[in-house]
């Protein structure tokens, strides 16, 4: 029951990458405006995740467990019959992202809580192994079900699977009952400032690429000439800087904080939520530009990019689900050090997959190798994380887990999609500055229109656009020839930053458990 909850919320997010063509056709807008949504689902369960965690605390897990899922379910429904995109975002990003805030904290608790030692390792395993199904069920599924019959189906199935888990949720054993009424008592001012501090952060990252990051691009508004950008990822930060004093203070005086900054002390702990943070960066970075690739560049389908994506799925579910068995072979670390060199070589051959023509082996391999290494990763860190603490912290650190792989969520939808755009808007402007078949004066018209921004569109789509200005024909097909070649150039930074991110991790591994298991 646990793990079709875990599936759940995987599937939600898959579903929705390997379906944006679809949704910008549906609700008539851009990519960058579904990417925002995307990001705001996972940057909604990263900004209230330790509440959610400190909520099963103070009030019981298998409780918080039961009314998030409900909550869920009303997200769900809500996005099955959304009409417009703002709907779409309360019911994904907004409802569902809180009910998953509830869900996931007292999910790892709970299942910490019941197991013990190996079985524990065992347990994460599984738990892992269903996330991974539900990354290879979410793209064929999704895909399927968006290309032949509509995306809405796949959340309105989710209400019917949330009510079928409630009808045995007494299957859960009851936890321990609550703490004393000064217990009960929420930090509402930290929540309030995690929340605001991490939701600035990301959409500073996420805007960066319309706003500019130091010359105002297409901004709302300037800061003394310049763009907002920096000065709303600072505004963040000093937030954060701010939260982690009022809990601090709030320790000192003998009240309980929504985070005890103490236990990022414990060298484990620390170490694997920096490597969770860093795998669901790559991840769902790369699952934002690849469904890019295969359905702008290629034109390609969701069911057909589905299907490119289930050597991904199926590799992630092999290597999530065998925990158990490397922790008899090799230590964590060394596991996790493997699952690293993997994801590098995977995404140096996605690199040179990209080309216009795709090569539909080699493709297979690139993912294949990806999934493995994404799956050895998921087979050693909740365990990791969950194992660094006693009974009495495991809501709190299970907040901490899922804070650290959902921020790293949406920063890698949010930087690895500003990094693909800022790359293709600086490929396309010099690709057509140098062009000779481009005459100066439309060269002028196309840098205006590069300087408000552009966005990640099929070919055809420009090709049709310019054919209602008074560009001549043979300028047009050379801006739509530049065009296409700047979207590759813009996946392949996208990607090549994903590899930065891979390489940068292993300076996180040194303090992972260097001993087998029992």
């Amino acid at each position: 029951m646990l793990g079709t909850a875990q599936f759940l919320m995987v599937l939600d997010t898959s579903v929705m990458n390997v379906s944006i063509s679809r949704l910008v056709e549906d609700f008539n807008t851009e990519v960058t405006a579904i990417q925002a949504v995307i990001t705001l689902y996972t940057l909604v369960m990263a900004a209230f995740m330790i509440t959610g965690g400190k909520l099963g605390d103070l009030f019981g897990r298998r409780r918080m467990f039961t009314t998030g899922l409900v909550v869920y379910a009303i997200g769900s429904a809500i996005t099955a019959v959304a009409p417009v995109l703002w709907v779409l975002t309360l019911g994904w990003s907004v409802i569902e992202g809180l009910g998953a805030t509830l869900v996931l904290p007292a999910l790892a608790a709970l299942v910490a809580g019941a197991y013990q030692g190996r079985d524990r390792a065992v347990a994460y395993g599984v738990i892992g192994g269903l996330a991974g199904a539900g990354i290879a069920v979410g793209p064929l599924l999704g895909g399927w079900v968006t290309t032949y019959l509509t995306w809405r189906l796949v959340f309105a199935g989710e209400v019917v699977v949330v009510a079928a888990i409630l009808l045995v949720i007494s299957w859960i054993p009851p936890d321990p009952a609550p703490g004393t009424r000064e217990r009960a008592r929420l930090d509402g001012l930290g929540a309030l400032l995690s929340a605001a501090g991490l939701f600035l952060l990301v959409l500073g990252i996420l805007q960066s690429s319309s706003w500019g990051w130091l010359k105002p691009r297409n901004p709302p508004v300037t800061v003394f000439g310049f763009s907002p950008t920096p000065f709303v990822i600072a505004a963040g930060i000093a937030l954060l800087a701010l939260f982690e004093a009022w809990e601090r203070r709030r320790e000192a005086h003998g009240r309980v904080p929504l985070v005890r900054f103490g236990l990022f002390v414990i060298p484990t702990l620390r170490s694997g939520l920096a490597m969770l943070l860093s795998q669901n960066l790559i991840l769902l970075g790369l699952f934002f530009a690849i469904p890019l690739y295969l359905q702008v560049v290629q034109g390609m389908n969701a069911f057909q990019t589905g299907l490119r994506l289930l050597p991904v799925s199926a590799t992630m579910l092999v290597a999530s689900m065998s925990g158990p068995l490397l922790g008899r072979l090799a230590s964590p670390r060394t596991v996790v050090r493997a699952g690293l060199l993997v994801l590098m070589a995977s995404t140096l051959w996605l690199l040179a997959t990209l080309q216009p023509k795709i090569d539909d082996m080699s493709f297979a391999w690139a993912m294949g190798l990806l999934g493995l290494g994404m799956g050895l990763l998921a087979s050693q860190l909740g365990n990791i994380v969950q194992s660094s603490v006693g009974e009495v912290d495991r809501s709190e650190v299970g907040g901490l887990q899922y804070t650290a792989q959902n921020l790293g969520s949406s920063l890698g939808t949010a930087f690895i999609g500003s990094v693909l755009i800022g790359a293709l808007t600086a490929a396309f402007g010099s690709l057509v500055a140098a062009d000779p078949r481009i005459s100066e004066a439309v060269q002028q018209q196309t840098a205006i229109r590069i300087e408000s921004g552009i966005g990640f569109v099929r070919a055809d789509d420009v090709r049709t656009a310019l054919a209602r200005t008074s560009v001549p024909p043979q300028e047009a097909d050379a801006l739509v020839e530049e065009y296409t070649a700047a979207q590759l150039v813009g996946l392949k930074t996208g990607v090549l930053a994903a590899c930065a991110i891979t390489l940068a991790g292993f300076a996180f591994t040194r303090r992972l458990p260097a001993t087998k298991a029992a």
